[in-house]
């Protein structure tokens, strides 16, 4: 049998225990909540999650208290609540959570006989003090979002004058689709620059990638597609409109400032013309899935470094038949890199643009990039697919 004195330890102990396994389940609840909600808080269910958080963690901690009795200590744990609510709530729900919280800390404390003891009045102190520190942490999160909201607002209307959309036809049985990932952080556009223009001499195309990045880069690519939109109307032939855009550079660039570009023209039913100034070289893809890379016949310096050129780039045909498919890219693409520092695959993930409809074959090469990277972008990447349709099938 047990004595006296061991069945009073015991039973004096289980209090401890219960408190202290309860305080175990609430930090556990607190951070797997944590965990869950900061993963996606960009998304509306998750706002109005936040939202709720801290009358849910308010009303955990009071039923408990109501449950265990003064034993348990919970009181302060109510000061969660405004500062959970300062996360995704504004001022005036923050004070209500945190004047909440003070309400249940004075009926907790009459209903538990503890109201005016030492710990009673350090809990009031301090939800009051967390409570004027969430509602100034409000302000603070509410003027960044509005600031965010106008960069954003901006960077939209930037991108619709700089880089336009781009018809999602290029000609009778020619399908465009293009997409960009700016590396900037908040940021909808950057160096890297792309255009699609129906001229008297053909369908025109050009995607470059400037040196450098920020607002220098993204005022470079816009003289680039100016001056490109320009000489694409004027000019009968591609070297007279990559002419025009080393003109324009000379007078804008300084240093030793470049942009690398590949210019193409659809003016054929099977091929079509290209001229690369130091850009990597487009991938095409055969009727039957085959990838390879159009590489120059001669390397050319970018544009931007007129005087230094040795050899003028050349332009050559690439074929374009029914079925085929080219996809001109900057380096951002080919340079990305994973965890482990490999570079992306391009030719390997090429199945990934069988897709019958040429943007949502490029949305899924772009989420295939953007999963082997595992992280923001190193460098902008912009990617535009031309594809020609294929023949009908003959019975």
């Amino acid at each position: 049998m047990l004595r006296s004195g061991d069945r009073h330890t015991r039973s004096s102990s289980r209090p401890e225990k219960r408190h202290a396994a309860l305080l175990r389940s609430l930090a556990a609840f607190r951070g797997r909540a944590f965990t869950r909600l900061l993963s996606s808080v960009e998304t509306g269910k998750t706002q109005a999650t936040l939202k709720l958080l801290p009358f849910a963690v308010m009303a955990v901690v009071a039923l408990i208290d109501f449950g265990t009795g003064p034993t348990a200590g919970l009181l302060p744990l109510l000061a969660l609540g405004p500062a959970f609510a300062s996360v995704a709530c504004g001022l005036a729900r923050t004070t209500v959570v945190g004047v909440i919280a003070l309400v249940l800390c004075v009926a907790l404390g009459v209903y538990n006989g503890i109201l005016w003891t030492p710990r009673t009045n350090t809990t009031v102190a301090a939800i009051l003090g967390v409570t004027v520190a969430s509602v100034l942490a409000s302000a603070g999160r509410l003027r960044h979002e509005r600031r965010l909201a106008d960069v954003r607002s901006v960077a939209e209307a930037a991108q619709r004058v700089l880089l336009r959309p781009v018809p999602r036809r290029a000609g009778p049985g020619i399908g465009v689709a293009v997409s960009y990932t700016s590396a900037t952080a908040e940021a909808r556009i950057g160096g890297d620059l792309y255009e699609v223009v129906t001229t008297p001499h053909g369908v025109r195309i050009i995607v470059g990638d400037v040196q450098g990045k920020g607002l220098e880069a993204v005022e470079t690519a816009a003289v680039v597609l100016g001056a490109f939109r320009e000489a694409a109307y004027d000019e009968a032939k591609l070297e007279g409109v990559v002419c025009r855009l080393e003109n324009a550079l000379t007078r804008e660039l300084s240093g030793e400032q470049f942009v690398t570009a590949v210019l193409a023209e659809i003016s054929g039913d099977t091929s079509v013309t290209v001229l690369n100034c130091g850009h990597p070289p487009p991938m095409v893809l055969t009727a039957e899935g085959d990838p390879w890379f159009a590489h120059p016949p001669e390397d050319a310096l970018p544009l931007g470094m007129g005087t230094l050129k040795s050899v003028e780039p050349v332009p050559h045909q690439l074929p374009f038949e029914p079925g085929c498919q080219i996809l001109f890219y900057t380096d951002g693409v080919i340079e990305a890199r994973d965890g482990k520092g490999e570079f992306y695959p391009l030719a390997d993930r090429a199945h990934l643009l069988d897709d019958s409809d040429p943007q949502l074959a490029l949305d899924a090469l772009r989420a295939d990039l953007l999963r082997h990277v595992g992280r923001p972008l190193a460098d902008d990447a912009a990617m535009l697919l031309l594809r020609r349709r294929p023949a009908p099938l003959t019975i």
